[in-house]
């Protein structure tokens, strides 16, 4: 495979594989009747079932502000969808932008928390949340949704009423939904990440992609042979625990798991010492980047684009798809993804990147709505037909037309006039390229990953079992008091030794001692509570 020159000839030639189901938009599956779509606020949006509920004329809105949007952005009411809302819905929305990313925003959304002065909605992760989203209802938060959702809001709950693994996940164990949540509505959706290769460096090296541990170690010792001795492979820290690559060849992750029922934690595993001592040897024989242990992105980006770097463990779109667009001027860079590697040739990998279609992203109502019913209208119509597409291609004739009954992108997201990146110029129409309260559609990741490397990636990384993973568990506040309790000093110790076994500080003769201190710590009353939290989500109805 040559590596292709010019995004437009690419787009040009690209066939859209999906077709948008009535299932994917409404919660309907094959060719069932669709749930029909809420009605505009000048008829009173008023069904046989519900009753008169309007669209709320204003609300206000808490939500991190996605990168992508902040770029071209001060706030999501100037992107073209939620204006577009407005026009169909009559709800002027109060946007409430958190600063920063990460810890500064769970700073804020705490502050929030105990001033008690909440917006009417809350976008976030709740299964992060402290002490969990029971105790959030509990505590009088945020409002439980069930009754509200099978009162006010058809499409949601339709979808949730067809596709009962997808309401298990967004309840909690005492049976509450939470939340108008991100929901993934195809497999492909859930894998993005995984790793890759310079192709053009195999034909140099006339090595053949690989696919076990061995093969991965022959190549990078060809790459630093050939590239006068650079080390080839960076991972970082944090892209170890999304993946687990090369861990998983060994059978466990680096976190909690589910083995046959019985909870335990990779990290302490016997498998967990063979996989430091893989990594101890390719960083003594320089074949692990000596900087992983601090790369950031621009370090990263410079490591790669110049050749420094040549392998590496990254996403489809801000991995291969970031580093071809960079480089499209250099004939010779040609990124692959390659399969997640095992130990044995011809085995299937147990472990790679693979999310659940719901992860805990969320939009809540809040105590201090007045207007709930009106709300979870309003929030319903990002699951009707008309929403889907929306929330997923923009507005019709403008982000994108009609194409053999195929929602598909025009130009204005794909070949932007104003040179956008298109992760910034999908950003100004839809939110399915990061998150939100709607469904995703596979049409979206179908045109967006215009590389035949990018396409060819999710057939590798898809085919990882995952069939150890830990489902989406919920704990009890007094749960989730003690885990933070444990985890946190711990999770700080567990990466401090990592790093000094790879890196060689610390002998891996002293992994039992590591092991030790994991107990005194608390590791196995952890375990616990996890054990009992798997028990009880397979009690879910």
């Amino acid at each position: 495979m040559k590596k292709k020159r010019g995004l437009t000839s690419i787009l040009c030639s690209i066939l859209i594989l999906s077709v948008l189901f009535t299932g994917c938009t409404s919660g309907t599956k094959g060719g069932e009747e669709a749930a029909p779509p809420p009605d505009k606020p000048e008829t009173g949006g008023q069904t046989e079932e519900q009753g008169p509920v309007d669209y709320p004329s204003s609300l206000s809105y808490w939500v991190g502000l996605n990168a992508n949007a902040s770029a071209t952005m001060a706030d999501l009411g100037e992107s073209k969808l939620y204006k577009h809302l407005e026009q169909v819905t009559g709800t002027k929305v109060e946007w409430r932008h958190p600063a920063g990313d990460g810890a500064q925003v769970e700073e804020q959304f705490n502050l929030m928390i105990a001033s008690k002065k909440l917006p009417d909605v809350i976008e976030r992760n709740w299964a992060s949340v402290t002490r969990g989203p029971d105790d959030a209802i509990n505590t009088g938060t945020i409002l439980r949704l069930n009754e509200l959702i099978d009162e006010h809001a058809p499409n949601l709950k339709k979808y949730l009423d067809d596709h009962p693994e997808i309401k298990k996940m967004v309840m909690t164990d005492e049976g509450n939904i939470y939340s108008f949540p991100f929901i993934r509505g195809h497999e492909k959706l859930n894998v993005f990440f995984g790793p890759i290769i310079r192709k053009d460096w195999l034909d140099k090296v006339q090595m053949e992609v690989p696919t076990t541990v061995d093969e991965w170690e022959q190549v990078l010792t060809a790459f630093k042979e050939q590239n006068n001795g650079q080390p080839p492979f960076v991972q970082t820290i944090s892209h170890m625990k999304i993946g687990h690559a090369f861990i998983g060849a060994f059978g466990i992750p680096l976190e909690f798991y589910n083995d046959n029922g019985t909870v335990k934690y990779g990290s302490m595993e016997p498998e967990y010492k063979e996989y430091l001592t893989l990594m101890n040897r390719w960083y003594k024989l320089g074949l692990f980047d000596p900087d992983f242990a601090a790369m950031d992105t621009q370090l990263m980006d410079s490591k790669i684009t110049t050749g420094n770097v040549l392998s590496f463990v990254g996403y489809t779109g801000s991995g291969i798809g970031k580093y071809m667009g960079l480089m499209e001027k250099d004939p010779e860079f040609e990124l692959v993804a390659t399969p997640y590697p095992t130990l044995n040739k011809g085995d299937t990998a147990v472990w790679g990147q693979k999310d659940f279609p719901y992860t805990g992203i969320g939009a809540a109502i809040t105590t201090a709505a007045k207007n709930p019913e009106q709300i979870v209208r309003w929030l319903d119509y990002a699951y009707s037909p008309e929403g889907h597409n929306l929330f997923n291609f923009g507005i019709e004739g403008e982000s994108f037309n009609m194409v053999d009954g195929k929602p598909t992108y025009t130009d204005v997201i794909l070949d932007n006039a104003d040179g956008l990146p298109v992760t910034q110029s999908m950003a100004q129409y839809i939110r399915a390229v990061y998150n939100g309260p709607f469904v995703q559609d596979p049409g979206y990741i179908e045109q967006y990953l215009v590389l035949p490397s990018q396409q060819e990636a999710l057939v590798h990384w898809e085919k990882a079992t995952n069939q150890l993973r830990m489902p989406m568990v919920s704990h009890t506040a007094d749960e989730s008091r003690k885990i933070a309790s444990i985890m946190t000093d711990l999770n700080v110790y567990h990466e401090e030794m990592m790093l000094r076994f790879i890196m060689g500080s610390t002998s891996l003769d002293e992994y039992d001692n590591y092991v030790n201190t994991l107990k005194s710590m608390g590791i196995e009353e952890v375990l616990k509570i996890q054990q009992t939290a798997l028990e009880r989500f397979a009690q879910r109805d």
